[in-house]
């Protein structure tokens, strides 16, 4: 999570949102992907952290899923993030700050709840809770 933290920051330096992802092998926990949002930077809506970096993972890897491969970001996925973690088959995700307004795995669309989801990885949330909150908080409050 401390990588996710740090490439969030990133993000925040060149105003995007401050959201970092990181894919990582599960069997030996080496970084496989990571990315940061890049929404404004490229001037696409998908261009959240988990999707470049599924993306990412997926040509490192050679393959279209993840099952054997966790994903760590610093906030709660959106709906459409959960579902692409989904189609993905990510074994694992350990998010940070909860997003009780745009969140889709513990809020929302609750997409892995959903019968329609045709694979559920293990959600483990509120990691690093508050150095990820307080990043999004700072800058926020810096828009405002």
């Amino acid at each position: 999570m401390r990588r996710a933290l740090t490439l969030a920051g990133q993000a925040a330096a060149i105003g995007e949102v401050p959201v970092g992802a990181v894919v990582v092998d599960g069997a030996d926990g080496r970084i496989l992907a990571e990315a940061h949002n890049r929404v404004e930077a490229d001037g696409d809506p998908c261009a959240h952290a988990e999707l470049l970096a599924i993306r990412a993972a997926c040509r490192a890897l050679g393959r279209k899923w993840l099952e054997a491969c966790d994903l760590y970001v610093t906030l709660e996925p959106c709906a459409m993030c959960a579902a692409a973690l989904a189609l993905a088959r990510v074994r694992r995700v350990y998010f940070g700050a909860y997003d009780p307004k745009g969140g889709g795995v513990e809020h929302g669309a609750r997409v892995f709840d959903q019968p329609q989801c045709n694979w559920r990885p293990e959600v483990i949330g509120g990691l690093d809770e508050t150095a990820c909150a307080e990043l999004l908080q700072r800058f926020f409050r810096a828009r405002r």
